[in-house]
């Protein structure tokens, strides 16, 4: 899912959620992928500021309830569930079900406004069976850290999913890491941007799926819109590439 939030309109920006978790749900889709935030808007001080724990709890339960309606499982990331002082940005899967089978905290959190408004994350990412999948959760500015794609696909990820919000025309990022990421690790990658402008923010979107191969499997441009990607069983699997099996991990380790 593509779109551009209102800050701190959780209303409508449920709203949309719903409407492009029946329309994904329509065109075969068993899983949605949601932007960083989105249920508030991109703007860490004004969540910081006037965003509470009672409206966090609101929204993931609204959001639950989509999954469970809909008949879709999805992918969404929120503040943390903590006091304002205390919590960090999240992303958390729930099944079609609406049952929430695995949460992450954003361990690299992005400038100055990020690093005041939430605390960083510590724990490595996880990997969450899902069907015939195992599925890894990245928060945005993770995904253009090695180490943190390695940690997923480390340990057994095929597909990493990754809320984000991206602003400014920043397409080496969708264009030029994430295919990196997904190449060197042999696992296929799904980013989910913001569009258009929020808090004075421009988002220019470009969201997109690429496989292990660095292949790009689907994408959007600049403008809203519902990316569905079929992730075929070539892409659900280890590439020809064999960085994991050959790297020297305690050598590395020592290096660094």
């Amino acid at each position: 899912m593509q779109e551009t939030a209102r800050v701190l309109d959780a209303e409508h920006n449920l709203r949309l959620i719903d409407a492009a978790a029946l329309s994904a749900r329509e065109q075969g889709a068993d899983l949605i992928l949601t932007p960083e935030l989105f249920s508030f808007g991109y703007a860490p001080a004004q969540i910081r500021a006037k965003v509470t724990a009672e409206a966090v709890d609101a929204a993931r339960s609204r959001l639950r309830g989509i999954a469970q309606k809909r008949g879709i499982a999805m992918v969404w990331s929120l503040p943390g569930r903590e006091s304002p002082e205390e919590r960090g940005i999240t992303a958390e899967l729930a099944d079609e079900h609406g049952e929430v089978l695995g949460s992450y905290q954003k361990v690299q959190l992005y400038g100055p406004e990020e690093n005041a408004a939430f605390r960083p994350g510590e724990q490595r990412p996880p990997v969450i069976g899902f069907r015939s999948l195992q599925l890894g959760l990245l928060i945005c500015y993770d995904v253009e850290f090695p180490e943190m794609a390695r940690a997923a696909a480390a340990a057994g990820a095929q597909l990493v999913l990754v809320p984000t919000a991206l602003a400014g025309d920043e397409t080496s990022v969708p264009g030029l890491l994430v295919p990196a990421r997904a190449v060197e690790n042999g696992i296929a990658i799904a980013y989910a941007n913001h569009c258009g402008e929020e808090a004075g923010l421009m988002f220019d979107g470009r969201s997109v799926v690429v496989g292990p191969r660095g292949e790009v499997l689907g994408s959007l441009g600049e403008e809203a819109g519902l990316l569905v990607v079929d992730v075929p069983a070539a892409a659900q699997g280890p590439s020809s590439a064999p960085y994991l099996q050959d790297r020297r991990a305690d050598l590395h380790r020592n290096w660094l």
